[in-house]
């Protein structure tokens, strides 16, 4: 029967936790702390739906201690940190604190730094089952194939809640912008499949069914958000493009010679009563001896 843990022992883990990692929970419990102290501010003035974000960043805070006490699956520090600091600055900073309105290239650096860790999310994924598999051992190309699949999967996946969002609720996730230039088989005369090209446009005005003028558009036309999601899917790549191949180096490497993904890679704590992930079978010191030919 499994031992209820006291006071005591949480106590004396929190403190064997803070000696060893305590760089990474300073930078959890100040982000935390900054957190919660928006949420706060932002219920006071009634913004609720930043509330809900809040909330949001706080569950996913808390998904790495999750993950170490109900399944031992260890984050490596430098991978623990930039997660609270991915959720921090696209969350709080970038929505609440309108960052991306603030830094141009604010949501750039963010899709680029997203396409990085999907992608060792993606490797530590395979890594996983080909060190706790006993019928599984993927070659290093397979593996740095399928980071870079996941890494751009999360990112259409992503664009797709974006779009979704602009079409139902009219938020502009996928930041409209101004172009001088627009080629469309819309406008063709002749309703041929010919795009006909307009260039150096100033402005554009926007009337409603009536003939009111609704708005004025300074500077050109107003693109519907197609820029935004082709930047954002390219640095996705960038970034997830850059991981795998680190991460086939990585595979590839002498032992013993350091590499980047060292600091990404997640570890699960060996126990006896562990079973392979595709057979069932025990795993750990008791397991029995594979059959040889």
């Amino acid at each position: 029967m499994k031992q209820k843990t006291t006071w005591q022992q949480r106590r004396e883990r929190f403190r064997q936790t803070a000696h060893s990692r305590g760089f990474t929970l300073a930078v959890y419990l100040v982000l935390r702390l900054l957190v919660i102290f928006c949420m706060i501010r932002q219920f006071i003035q009634g913004n609720y739906n930043y509330v809900m974000l809040c909330v949001l960043s706080l569950v996913i805070m808390v998904v790495p201690s999750f993950l170490r006490g109900r399944f031992r699956i260890y984050l490596p520090d430098a991978l623990e940190v930039s997660i609270y600091v991915f959720v921090f600055a696209a969350e709080i900073l970038g929505e609440i604190g309108n960052f991306y309105g603030y830094i141009p290239f604010w949501d750039t650096l963010l899709h680029t730094f997203n396409g990085f860790l999907a992608a060792s999310v993606g490797f530590n994924l395979v890594e996983l089952l080909n060190t706790h598999t006993k019928r599984m051992n993927m070659a290093p190309l397979f593996v740095a194939i399928v980071s870079f699949c996941f890494s751009m999967t999360v990112g259409v996946m992503w664009e797709f809640v974006e779009f979704s969002a602009d079409r139902l609720f009219y938020l502009d996730m996928q930041k409209d912008e101004i172009v001088t230039t627009v080629g469309s088989v819309s406008l063709n005369p002749e309703a041929k499949n010919d795009p006909v090209v307009v260039r150096d446009i100033a402005y554009t005005v926007l009337y409603d069914a009536d003939g009111n003028e609704l708005a004025v558009v300074e500077g050109g036309y107003l693109d519907i958000g197609i820029v935004d999601t082709m930047e954002d899917l390219f640095v996705n790549l960038v970034g997830a493009l850059t991981f795998s191949v680190f991460g086939w180096f990585y595979l590839h490497r002498k032992q013993g010679k350091e590499s980047i993904v060292d600091y990404f890679i997640i570890t699960m704590e060996p126990r006896e009563d562990r079973v392979d992930a595709l057979t069932g079978e025990p795993t750990g010191p008791d397991a029995p001896p594979e059959d040889t030919p």
